[in-house]
Formats: structure tokens, sequence, C-alpha cells
């Protein structure tokens, strides 16, 4: 078992074991991909990636993070992304897609357009959130949801995969992450409600674990699924890792296939000490004792040291981001740092480096 292993979960088969990681662009219009988003993608399937995850993509307009995310809400978007689900898979990779809802951390700025919460005459939007809590003191005050704003959001994101399946994607991962709603129910920093959604772990576990359910079900069985966790907060009193491990267990039961292990977003207050590597540990926990497998993701930049997670099993795929920003060939680039050999687009043999 090597970087380069292929891994087959249920009817698919990854090439090797590396996963370009869905990575916001800001770049949509109306939440529809664009001549942008076919080329970012389209590129790392070329480079050798086993799987592009199209980034977090609205279940609703007001779930999207900013009014250029994407989105996936109509059936038009859904037809929008075909083309370039179909170039992936041309090209040997496998189309995932991130289903999302940012719930209070939506109706914000892109990154280089300004910082939190939407003005008004930007075109800012009601937020949705468990509790009435804002992110930060100056961001925008979320309106707690009731209960039949709950199912409602529930039943868009089992909507949502029905349409990624027609759209062409074979991979769908549920953003329960990054202090996005899945992760503000789940956290006790922010999720104060005092009815069957908070409180106890069983109830904060309640709506994601109801969202997986009925993505499972809407999503072919023969397909994988996976969530993306925050495993830490690293906030004291907030999310921990046996809570994860809780959280990995119960996704288990309900046909979940893996789980994504990211960590923190909940909190501006986190203190995280980032390092290469330093999610790695959180899949390594949350599949041995969740008996789950998992992706590793966080500052995995090195083939050497990608390739010693998934030999040493510590995670069973790893997800990289920057990493492919700045080189859309690093799986290929990556082969031949390790030495081995892969088949390159032929389009692009005349530069395969020759041993």
């Amino acid at each position: 078992m090597s970087l380069f292993s292929p891994f087959t979960v249920k009817s698919v088969t990854f090439r090797n074991r590396i996963l370009v990681s869905p990575m916001c662009q800001y770049s949509s219009v109306n939440g529809l991909p664009n001549e942008w988003h076919h080329t970012h993608l389209g590129s790392r399937a070329v480079g050798g990636a086993a799987a592009v995850i199209m980034e977090a993509t609205g279940v609703t307009p007001e779930g999207r993070i900013t009014p250029d995310d994407m989105g996936i809400w109509s059936d038009d978007h859904a037809e929008s992304f075909r083309p370039i689900t179909r170039f992936i898979k041309s090209h040997g990779a496998v189309a995932g897609i991130q289903l999302a809802h940012a719930g209070r951390k939506a109706s914000t700025y892109a990154p280089w357009k300004g910082e939190g919460s939407l003005r008004p005459e930007d075109g800012a939007w009601t937020t949705l959130a468990p509790s009435a809590i804002p992110f930060q003191s100056h961001w925008q005050v979320p309106k707690a949801m009731e209960e039949v704003e709950i199912k409602t959001a529930v039943a868009a994101f089992s909507q949502a995969a029905r349409r990624a399946f027609d759209a062409g994607f074979e991979f769908v991962e549920i953003h329960s992450a990054h202090g996005y709603l899945l992760n503000q129910f789940l956290s006790p920093l922010s999720n104060h409600r005092q009815d069957e959604y908070g409180g106890s772990l069983e109830n904060r576990m309640r709506f994601p674990l109801a969202v997986a359910a009925a993505v499972r079900q809407a999503w072919p069985e023969n397909l994988p699924l996976s969530v993306r966790i925050s495993a830490v907060e690293w906030v004291q009193g907030g999310w921990t890792l046996e809570e994860s491990v809780e959280l990995a267990k119960r996704l288990k039961g309900l046909g979940v296939d893996l789980v994504d292990c990211s960590s923190g977003g909940s909190s501006p207050h986190a203190k995280i000490p980032v390092a290469p590597g330093y999610q790695v540990p959180f899949a390594e926990k949350i599949k041995k004792e969740a008996g789950i497998e998992t992706i590793a993701v966080g500052l995995i930049t090195e083939p050497a040291q990608a390739d010693a997670i998934i030999r040493e099993g510590r995670a069973d795929l790893v997800a990289l981001a920057r990493a492919f920003l700045r080189d859309p060939y690093w799986a290929l680039n990556a082969a031949d740092a390790l030495g081995v050999d892969v088949p390159w687009p032929v389009q692009y043999t005349r530069a395969k480096p020759r041993r």
C-alpha cells in the first residue's frame, strides 16, 4: 500500500490516494460554474489526481459563504456542471462535489472584496444558525433556526445529492466542518439550543446525522459518500476528538464511507498549532477507533510525507489544497519524485521525465 496504490470504495476506483481538496474560488455568478472552474478543475484531473472535488457548493442560495460561491439548488445548476464532470472523468479522475451550507458564516465577502458580513447595499441576506450567536461581534446576528427550517435544510441537502448525480459526479462530500452550519449544530460554542437539537451530544448530532441519512438515501448506494468534519475546535469547551470518534461511528452506521478529518473554524479565537501534517493524527485515531476509512488533510505538501501517511496506515487517502494551487501537476511530479511510473496525458508525454 502506497500513495500510488489504487483505492476502491463501493463501485468507484481511485487511481491513486491523492485528492484535490475542495477549494472555494469565489468566481461564480448566481452559483453557476464558468470557464474558470472548467480550467481550474480540469487541469488538476490532467495533472494526475485521483479525484477532483468541487468547492463548497451551496445547497440553497442562502447557504453560500459569499455571493460568488458555487451552488446546486436548481436543476439548471446541475446541467451546468456536466461539461466539467465529463472532462474530469475523461482524464481518469473521479469527479466529486462538496455539498455545503454556511449557516452564520454566510452572507460574507469574497476574500479580496472585503471582510466579515455583507453590508445591505452589497446584497446581504439573513443568515441561519442553531442559535442567534454571531461568529464575531461585528458580524450579522443569525436567525436561530426553527424546526421547520431545519427540516427544509435536510431536504435541500437531499435534493442537492440527487442533482449531483444528475450532473455526473461520482463522489459526494457533506461539509460538516470549519464552523459552517452542520458544524455549528455540533459545537457547544455555537449551539445553545434547549430543544431536541441542543444540549447533549446526541441532540447536537441530530441535525448533521439527519442530513447524512437523507443524502445517503438520495445518493446511489454504489457510489461513495464522505463527510468532512472538524475533528477538534482548538478552543476550551469546544468540540472534542472523542466526540468526533463517536460521530464517525454513527456516520458509518448510516452508510457513510469516509470521514475527511480537518479541524477548527468555529471560533476566531482558536489557537491552532499549524505544522506539516498537524491534522493527520485525527484521521489516524478516527480510522482506528471508529473503524471507518479516513482522509487526511492539512499541510500535506511533500511526496514522501504523503506516501508515508498511506504506507503507515494513518489514513486511506490524502487531500491536498494549496499544494495543488501551486502546482496543478503535483501528482505527476510526486510520482516522479517517488520513482513511480504513472501514465501522463499523451499530449504531455514529450515532457515526461525519463528514467
